[in-house]
């Protein structure tokens, strides 16, 4: 369809999709708990005649729609659902109303941009193939898109490509950032467990196997594994975020055991495995050398997203028509940030692009995981429109 035809179609269809928007924001539930979003979505979409799959791994949702013109192309447009176990603190008319659950990472916006671009397409069908609208439960590290893969979702939905879109505060209105190639950091967890037989601490320190110097030297010799084993040409993350031993009734008392925990991230296969190794082997010689022993947890909970060369292209393209080449940065730098889109575009060709949620003149951006952070209505209408624009670039021949 003409772009002022879909211009017009997006600002009709503009106030409803911004209810919709803040509706979910005031419902937020967490991963795998998305009843109430899930099935929202799914009457939304079937009031559009659009084609319903719900129980996708789980809670998924899957709208199918074919186009009017015959084709054997088809292609997946993937939003994510969940919100994060924090308390919101902005303020708004429409702040969650579920203590101690906020949509503070954009998915009620990822999911409205979504929907609005399925009602627009539903409306005018003017293309050749199907476009699958995923709707992924569990974005946020509890497994939703591996949960819908092994729920044969690209068997039971068959695609050529599939796409994603995230919001980037920091990134102006009306733009649009991406690469092809490694855009986004698999995203890891680990945790240590230091054990030694405790003691008093006052009376006979020297007969126990500290743990507390052993963490103290491990957290120190963690920063080494990006400084001296990863290349300066290369890029690795290891944070510690949390640490816990002993009693704070107890301050006499050498603990017994002690857990050290954080995350990591890389960009391919071979970095995540030396980063693997390296805090195995620095907890398990950090625990020899006061006495002690180390059991070291890790797991990984995206793999890294791996842009296509082809998709990428089309995304830019798409962007490219839709708010001229100055907005549209087709080389952006990769983000440590993990993505569960990630192990969608390793099952087939795919891309994501991020779009700008906004960066303030004067005063803060709200970045994504914080309290204060909203979704910002005003990209709403640049969303659905490069989905529609994305469709029509895929199968409008």
């Amino acid at each position: 369809m003409p772009q002022n035809d879909t211009a017009a179609r997006i600002a009709r269809h503009l106030p409803a999709i911004t209810d919709l928007r803040h509706d979910i924001h005031a419902h937020p539930e967490l991963g795998f708990e998305e009843t109430r979003t899930a099935a929202l979505v799914a009457a939304t979409l079937r009031s559009w005649g659009v084609e319903v799959t719900e129980g996708v791994g789980r809670l998924g949702v899957v709208g199918t729609l074919r186009g009017r013109r015959p084709g054997q192309r088809a292609i997946a447009l993937r939003a994510d659902m969940d919100a994060l176990a924090l308390t919101e603190r902005t303020g708004l008319a429409y702040a969650s109303t579920n203590a101690g659950r906020m949509h503070a990472c954009g998915h009620d916006g990822h999911t409205a941009m979504l929907l609005g671009a399925a009602q627009v397409l539903a409306e005018a069908p003017d293309f050749a193939g199907t476009v699958h609208f995923i709707f992924q439960p569990a974005e946020e590290g509890r497994g939703g898109a591996e949960a819908m893969l092994q729920d044969g979702l690209f068997d039971r939905f068959p695609v050529d490509a599939v796409y994603g879109m995230h919001n980037m505060p920091g990134i102006a209105v009306g733009s649009f950032a991406t690469r092809a190639g490694p855009l986004m950091a698999a995203s890891g967890r680990w945790k240590v467990t230091f054990r030694g037989t405790g003691g008093h601490g006052g009376n006979a320190p020297h007969l126990a196997s500290d743990i507390t110097v052993a963490q103290a030297i491990f957290i120190q010799a963690l920063q080494t594994i990006v400084a001296r084993n990863v290349a300066a040409t290369e890029s690795a993350v290891v944070s510690v975020g949390h640490i816990a031993g002993g009693a704070a009734e107890a301050l006499n008392v050498m603990p017994s055991e002690l857990l050290v925990g954080g995350t990591m991230r890389a960009f391919t296969p071979p970095m995540q495995a030396l980063v693997e190794r390296r805090i195995r082997e620095l907890a398990e010689q950090s625990a020899a050398m006061v006495g002690a022993t180390a059991e070291a947890t890790l797991w990984w909970n995206t793999v890294p997203l791996i842009n296509g060369d082809r998709e990428t292209a089309a995304m830019l393209a798409v962007a490219r028509g839709l708010v001229g080449d100055t907005r549209v940065d087709a080389d952006t730098t990769p983000v440590t940030g993990g993505e569960d889109f990630a192990y969608m575009a390793r099952d087939k060709p795919g891309a994501l692009i991020f779009i700008g949620n906004g960066a303030a003149d004067d005063g803060p951006v709200h970045g994504l995981h914080t309290p204060d952070y909203d979704f910002n209505d005003a990209i709403l209408p640049h969303g659905v429109g490069f989905w529609v624009g994305l469709v029509e670039e895929e199968l409008g021949a």
